[in-house]
């Protein structure tokens, strides 16, 4: 049976997406079978595979109203052995206030993967930088979550809240749900506000914080331009050694 992943955090801007895309690909690189699903209406976990996000017909959207089955929804990653996606695109806004008439809305994702997890590896959900219907559905569907907090002086702002939400679905919806684990991302260890946010955090944070580090590295940034993970676009850069280390630390390999 897949390992379910959700990688959330509701502040935007802290490597989300990157580390969905790159995490994916390097399982993948490991052997793995990997489903990435595109959850947030920007489509940029979409786009960063290569896949023109505008010219798809059935995506998440349709997925989650019904309009197709999870089998037609997924899209293989040219060049990327091992990644299938169900891609996402701005359709996706609308579905939050479309939801509201579903009974069991809160589940809606997780009936539809529970017909495909034990035909993968690890499943990897790219959430929205909010925590609406779709993170909500993101959390009941998975088994664990990854936080990427971005080395900045507002690292630790809403962490509190997305703990507290984490709390509540752990209570109410999804007595399984775990914190897999904390990543820093965008680190500049020639600054020393990256070197305190990361104390910080590890002194506040009761969770699992990965020893693997994401640095600020321009390869990475320019990676979704080309549509490409970074262990196509660059793989000797020091962006995709760090996603190499971290999806071997998700697994469990030394």
């Amino acid at each position: 049976m897949g390992k379910i992943i959700a990688i959330a955090n509701q502040k935007g801007g802290v490597g989300k997406t990157t580390t969905s895309i790159n995490l994916s690909a390097c399982l993948a690189n490991l052997g793995k079978k990997v489903l990435v699903i595109d959850l947030d209406p920007q489509g940029n976990c979409t786009s960063g595979f290569g896949i023109e996000k505008n010219e798809i017909h059935d995506t998440v959207y349709e997925l989650i109203l019904n309009k197709c089955t999870v089998k037609n929804s997924m899209m293989t990653v040219e060049g990327i052995d091992n990644v299938t996606i169900i891609p996402s695109n701005v359709n996706l806004a609308g579905a939050e206030i479309e939801l509201l008439e579903f009974n069991e809305k809160e589940y809606i994702l997780k009936n539809s993967i529970d017909y495909v997890k034990d035909d993968y590896d690890f499943i990897i959900i790219d959430c929205p930088p909010s925590l609406n219907m779709l993170t909500v559905n993101a959390m009941t569907t998975a088994d664990s979550m990854i936080i990427p907090i971005q080395c900045e002086y507002y690292a630790l702002e809403g962490i509190g809240q997305l703990i507290t939400t984490i709390d509540l679905v752990q209570k109410r919806l999804n007595s399984k749900l775990t914190i897999e684990g904390v990543v820093f991302t965008m680190y500049d260890g020639r600054t020393n506000l990256s070197k305190d946010v990361v104390d910080n955090v590890k002194n506040n944070l009761q969770a699992n914080i990965y020893n693997t580090i994401i640095p600020r590295n321009v390869s990475l940034a320019e990676a979704p331009s080309h549509g490409l993970p970074i262990t196509k676009y660059d793989a000797r850069s020091a962006g995709a050694e760090s996603y190499k280390n971290l999806a071997k630390e998700v697994i469990g390999v030394k």
